[in-house]
Formats: C-alpha cells, sequence, structure tokens
C-alpha cells in the first residue's frame, strides 16, 4: 500500500520563474488512463536490486465485489428501481419513464433488452376509474329515482349535473390547499359521491312541491330554496363533524386520513353551495311553469307513510324499548366480529414476499432460497397465471447512493420477491397466503439453510407468522 501512494502521488515540488512570472511547479505521478504502469512501481530500493510490483503480483480492473442479484422470470438481470418523490405525480413519473424506454434502448447494446415491470401505477388509475364508475352509478340512480316519484326528466337532469361540479370543485379546492390526487383523496372524493346528491334532491323535491300549488316558478324556487336552506346545512354539517377526529391525528395516521377527509368536507360544501346556487337557477331556466301534478301513486305512498307514521307515533315507548334491545343484541353478535385494522385486507393481483435467511448466509445460498421460495409461489397460484416474477437478493454496492429503505434488505442473507398475476388470474386472497405460509417450511428450502436455523418471511399483510420453522 505505502509502494502504491508513493507511486500515485501528487506533490508541489518548488517555484519556476519565467520572465516576469513565477509559477507553482507540481510533480504529478498519477496514471495516465493504464494501470499496468502501477506494476513498474519500486516495492523496495536501496542496497541489491530493486524490488517491482510486478515482482509479486499482479493488477486487474475489477468491477465491485458482487453483494445482490436482480432476478426478472427467475434470470439475473440489471434492476433500477424507480420511485417518486413525495410531490410528484405517480402517473406523471410512470410517462416519463415510459416515454424514455426508446432513448434508452438506443444507447444500449442490441441484445440487452430494457423493460418496464411491476408497475404499481395500477393502483392509482384503480382508484381512478373507480371514482368514475362511482360517480356515473350515483348519477344513474339518483336520476332513475327523481324520475320515478318526480316524472320528470328536466329534474333528474338538474340532479345529475350537480354531481360532476361538485366533485370538479373539490378537486379545485385540493389544489388551492396543496393536496394532490392520490389513493386517499379519491378514495374521499368516492365516498362523498352517495352523499352529495342528497343536497340537491332535497332541493328539487321542494320546488317540485311549491310548483304543485300553482305558485309562480321564480317565486316557488324562492321559497323552496329558503324553506330548505338550514336543514340541508345542518345535514351537511352532521356529516362533516364525523370527519372532524381526524384533524387532531399525528403521525402516518395523520397523513393518511386528513387528505381524506379533506376531499370528503370539500365535496359537501360543494355540493350544499351547488343546490343553493346552480340549482334554483337551472330550475328556473329548464323546469316548466303551472301546476305540477303530482302523480296519483306519489298521493298514495305518501298517504300509506302517513298513515303508518301515526299508528308507530301512538305506540313510541314500546318501539325505542324494541329498538334499544334490538341494537344491544346487534351490536353484542356483531361487534366482536367486526374488523379492527386501519387498513383492512384487500384482493390484489400482486404480491410481494420478504425473505430473511440466517445473519452471515452467503449471497449465492440467499439466491438459491428465494428461487425455491419462487417456485412454491407458482405451484399455489399456477406457474400459467403469473405475468411477471421479480426479486432482489442481497443489497446494493456501497458505492452507489442508492437510499435501502427502498430494497428492504439490509445484507446478503434477506431477499424481496414481487410477482404480478395476469388481469384474468384469480385475485391474491389471505386464504393464499396463509397457504404460501404453511407450505414454505416444508419445502426443501429447509435444506437450504444451515444448522437447521430457521428462515423468517414477512408479507404485505402480515410482518410475522406464528408458524412453526418461522419467526
Amino acid at each position: 500500500m505505502s509502494a502504491l501512494n508513493r507511486a500515485t502521488i501528487v506533490l508541489p515540488s518548488g517555484n519556476v520563474r519565467t520572465g516576469d512570472l513565477i509559477r507553482i511547479a507540481s510533480t504529478n505521478a498519477t496514471l495516465g488512463g493504464n494501470i499496468q504502469e502501477l506494476l513498474d512501481a519500486p516495492l523496495r530500493m536501496g542496497t541489491g536490486p530493486t524490488v517491482y510490483l510486478r515482482d509479486v503480483g499482479s493488477i486487474t480492473d475489477t468491477a465491485d465485489i458482487v453483494v445482490g442479484y436482480a432476478h426478472v422470470d427467475d434470470k439475473r438481470t440489471v434492476y433500477i428501481p424507480v420511485t417518486k418523490r413525495a410531490d410528484a405525480s405517480t402517473l406523471d413519473v410512470i410517462r416519463n419513464v415510459r416515454q424514455a424506454l426508446p432513448a434508452m434502448r438506443n444507447v444500449a447494446p442490441e441484445d440487452v433488452k430494457i423493460d418496464l415491470v411491476f408497475d404499481q401505477s395500477r393502483y392509482v388509475v384503480g382508484a381512478l376509474k373507480g371514482l368514475i364508475v362511482e360517480a356515473l352509478i350515483g348519477a344513474l340512480l339518483t336520476g332513475l329515482m327523481v324520475l320515478i316519484f318526480l316524472r320528470d326528466v328536466r329534474s333528474s337532469l338538474i340532479v345529475v349535473i350537480t354531481i360532476p361540479f361538485s366533485i370538479l370543485s373539490a378537486v379545485v379546492a385540493l389544489w388551492v390547499f396543496g393536496l394532490t390526487i392520490n389513493i386517499m383523496t379519491l378514495g374521499g372524493l368516492a365516498l362523498a359521491v352517495g352523499v352529495l346528491v342528497d343536497e340537491a334532491t332535497v332541493e328539487i323535491e321542494n320546488i317540485h312541491t311549491h310548483l304543485g300549488t300553482g305558485m309562480a316558478k321564480a317565486r316557488a324556487v324562492l321559497e323552496a330554496c329558503q324553506k330548505t336552506i338550514t336543514a340541508r346545512l345542518l345535514s351537511m354539517l352532521c356529516v362533516l363533524s364525523v370527519f372532524i377526529p381526524s384533524l387532531f391525528m399525528a403521525g402516518v395516521g395523520r397523513q393518511l386520513f386528513v387528505p381524506l377527509s379533506l376531499a370528503v368536507g370539500f365535496a359537501m360544501i360543494s355540493s350544499y353551495v351547488l343546490s343553493s346556487t346552480l340549482v334554483p337557477v337551472l330550475a328556473t331556466w329548464m323546469l316548466r311553469a303551472g301546476h305540477q301534478q303530482e302523480p296519483a301513486f306519489h298521493e298514495r305512498l305518501r298517504s300509506s307513510y302517513r298513515h303508518r307514521l301515526e299508528s308507530v307515533l301512538g305506540l313510541r315507548w314500546l318501539v325505542i324499548g324494541v329498538y334499544l334491545v334490538a341494537t344491544v343484541a346487534f351490536i353484542y353478535l356483531v361487534f366482536p366480529r367486526i374488523g379492527t385494522e386501519v387498513f383492512p385486507p384487500v384482493e390484489t393481483k400482486q404480491i410481494q414476499v420478504r425473505l430473511r435467511a440466517p445473519t452471515g448466509t452467503r449471497l449465492e445460498r440467499t439466491e438459491l432460497i428465494e428461487m425455491k421460495a419462487m417456485d412454491v409461489i407458482k405451484n399455489l397460484v399456477g406457474a400459467e397465471n403469473i405475468e411477471i416474477t421479480t426479486g432482489f437478493i442481497g443489497v446494493q454496492t456501497p458505492n452507489y447512493p442508492v437510499n435501502t429503505i427502498y430494497l428492504f434488505a439490509s445484507g446478503q442473507h434477506e431477499a424481496v420477491v414481487g410477482v404480478s398475476l395476469k388481469p384474468e388470474a384469480p385475485p391474491v386472497t389471505e386464504g393464499l397466503k396463509e397457504q404460501f405460509m404453511c407450505r414454505l417450511p416444508r419445502s426443501d428450502i429447509a435444506a437450504l439453510i444451515q444448522f437447521g436455523n430457521p428462515i423468517a418471511v414477512e408479507s404485505e399483510a402480515k410482518c410475522c407468522f406464528p408458524r412453526p420453522g418461522l419467526c
């Protein structure tokens, strides 16, 4: 090592006076690009022949020490994880990566294949599709019910119009407050779709009631809005009060549930404002003037409801007692079976398994364990149902500044396995995960573990499974 340091040293050697200038001269013994020049570095000088590095060893320009393997479809490959920043859009990141793929392929050799695998943006796309489907179903059912009871297509159209306007207004409010469109905010908007139509429905029904008395259209709309504005406000505040506790959360819970609560709140506030402004204007423009004849069956339904309500009110104490007994019995039977997880398990088309062999296990042995675990997964879900498999065994080399939080593994004894199923394949259930945990120790993976030490397995749903041979 001392000989190498002396042979590649850079030192100032003095000053050089040239004309009117004085320059600093330095001795530069660094290599010019040929690493074999280091073999000429003297190892020992003095009496006797000089000993050079070439006399005692050789020099090879080698790669980094291998501390990790990446697998795609059970073949070693180069694995590049792409993660987004907190303020970035998942869809934008995926789109930019797809657009950059042709440029990547152009600079790579012809025999190198570059593909985008294990795309997790499908969760965001699924949430967007879910919001659209919920909005369409809410609009269809609400418009259908208004049409059945009021027998007026224009009234149904007015109620349906408020749904997209309320959602768009909520999205604008989220943008103003610096929030993004993500799974939590999309879930909040989808949750609010079923409630935000109530404001417009109540308003349009009251307008029809006033028009049925023969009142002028503008006057009927104005009085109907004035009579329901307070009741609708109280109804909106009751819904919003449910989400107030989320504002007092801390940590991860606050980061997750506050955006969801704000999305619901903005949608409800938008619905209330639109039902008090847009709906009256549209009703004045679109509804037919004159006396609105109430359908006969609607009158019979209302009369029957009034008769039954008067009968029940006469037995109010009996009804209250029966209600309390039924409520207590229902809570006693159902409460123990209600889930208490913040994120209940869902059926997906992706599997992620984390393997941890005994500390100190060699990389090659951990790779064999990962491959055997992949065989167990294939036997469970069926090889024909698998779209792609990925795996990362070990860790990245220390001279690459990659945050290990994205790889989970802390050493060569750990691995992460990912499996993506085909769209037509059965979803991954908790029962399937349990079967995997039961079969894994019984497979020939145990033979790969020296000294009988257990292998720890973790999945997305649970961090530890009380099974024989498992952590």
